[in-house]
């Protein structure tokens, strides 16, 4: 029994030698127009869901049906940048986005799948190691985080007029 966990033992700090001669000795390649090999994708958008459904505890306010409350979240969702990456109804996403890895979702298609609360905590908090910033660290008020999420649970049935008129745009 002891030579068998000895030999777990020197396979585990085999492999933890040869993990940091890989990424420490620069093979790995951190290029943005590199694509991230499949495990590791599949294992970021697991910790990613497992995070954000673990910390994603705010309820909202009010109700998230709100006609101004929507408006007022079309508003902010235009003003703060947030069609450059995620497009709009009527507003494609600039071509910046199109250099950020992970991409930038649809909102439209990923809306429905997501809880407020979930919506809520990665507008709040922003996504590590993305380009979704934190709205929270730059001092957003709840409020209006959660009238942008009021916006994105309703995106997907949004006209582009409807979009245009709420905006400003």
């Amino acid at each position: 029994m002891i030579r068998v966990l000895a030999f777990i033992g020197l396979l585990a700090i085999l492999a933890i030698i040869a993990a940091a001669v890989f990424f420490f000795g620069g093979f790995y390649n951190v290029a943005g127009t590199a694509g991230d090999p499949a495990v590791v994708k599949w294992s970021l958008a697991r910790v990613r869901a497992a995070s954000i459904g673990h910390h994603a505890r705010d309820n909202p306010p009010a109700s998230l049906d709100d006609p101004a409350l929507v408006q007022a979240g079309a508003r902010a969702y235009a003003t703060r940048g947030c069609t450059i990456c995620h497009g709009g109804p009527g507003v494609d996403w600039t071509r910046f986005a199109e250099g950020l890895r992970p991409d930038p979702p649809d909102l439209k298609e990923l809306a429905p799948d997501l809880t407020p609360q979930q919506l809520f905590w990665v507008v709040k908090n922003g996504i590590n190691m993305t380009g979704m910033p934190s709205f929270g660290a730059i001092d957003v008020p709840d409020q209006e985080i959660w009238s942008i999420v009021a916006f994105v649970k309703k995106l997907p049935t949004v006209s582009d007029e409807d979009f245009k008129i709420w905006s400003g745009r």
